[in-house]
């Protein structure tokens, strides 16, 4: 049968973390799509785009009930797009029916879609390569898709994963408009060992030459536990690579301890 919502995704685990903070995450609608089958999903679904309609439905509702309980920044996550830069992985999703071009068209329009449901919500858009338990998906860097991407979504915070070779050089970078923010992903999740600072800050400068520093953030390149599976990093290493961040982002941008 067709998609319906039986309940909120994210609305019930929002108002457990509005003591806490105002941002929330949830799933692109064109993530879905790696679950369509033309022959099971056909009868209700005769083609991709008749899915992702009614999933854009679904999400923006919950985009406007998140608003609604306050959340002020929504993060959009898309480890799809990165799929598209890997030849192996692209070919399942141009197997049902799209070229590259036409994928991105789709999904960003799609993406859009949901965030415009909740025009007075900062939205980010994450781009990731697969970290659940550390795992592998696609590497490369953002060329392909950096034009498209950067330029048409909606989103004003770009979060991309830059933690280690497999993310490409910051070249794409000078496709960032200048209406955006770029959010490093250069402490990885993926192992306890911490990052060299000072390498970190000369990350953040080669960075800062092709989108201004007053335009750039640093994070984790994704979540400590990118699913419900537990991650591979203890509470105190956990809790190390955010010490390390932080006074990162003091020394970069003068940060206080208030801020």
């Amino acid at each position: 049968g067709k998609l319906r919502s039986k309940r909120f995704l994210s609305a019930q685990e929002y108002s457990f973390l509005a003591a806490n903070t105002s941002q929330i995450p949830l799933p692109s609608p064109g993530l879905f799509a790696n679950f369509y089958d033309p022959d099971l999903s056909g009868p209700v679904y005769p083609t991709l785009e008749s899915l992702i309609e009614d999933l854009v439905d679904i999400l923006a509702a919950e985009v406007r009930e998140l608003a609604r309980l306050g959340a002020r920044y929504i993060q959009i996550d898309a480890p799809h797009y990165p799929l598209l830069m890997q030849s192996e992985t692209r070919a399942f999703y141009e197997g049902l029916g799209w070229d590259l071009e036409q994928w991105l068209g789709l999904g960003i329009a799609a993406d859009n879609a949901v965030m415009d449901a909740a025009p007075d919500v900062c939205f980010a858009l994450h781009l990731c390569r697969g970290n659940q338990q550390g795992r592998w998906l696609a590497e490369g860097g953002y060329d392909a898709i950096a034009r498209q991407i950067f330029a048409g979504t909606h989103a004003t915070r770009l979060l991309l994963e830059y933690d280690d070779r497999r993310s490409g050089d910051f070249a794409p970078l000078a496709q960032v408009p200048e209406d955006k923010w770029v959010v490093l992903g250069l402490i990885s999740t993926k192992h306890p060992e911490l990052e060299d600072q000072d390498m970190l800050c000369r990350r953040i400068e080669a960075a800062a030459r092709y989108v201004g520093l007053d335009r750039l953030a640093i994070s984790p390149q994704c979540g400590f536990s990118p699913s419900v599976l537990p991650g591979g990093l203890s509470q105190t290493d956990q809790a190390a690579k955010l010490d390390l961040l932080v006074s990162t982002a003091r020394k970069m941008w003068g940060y206080t301890k208030d801020q």
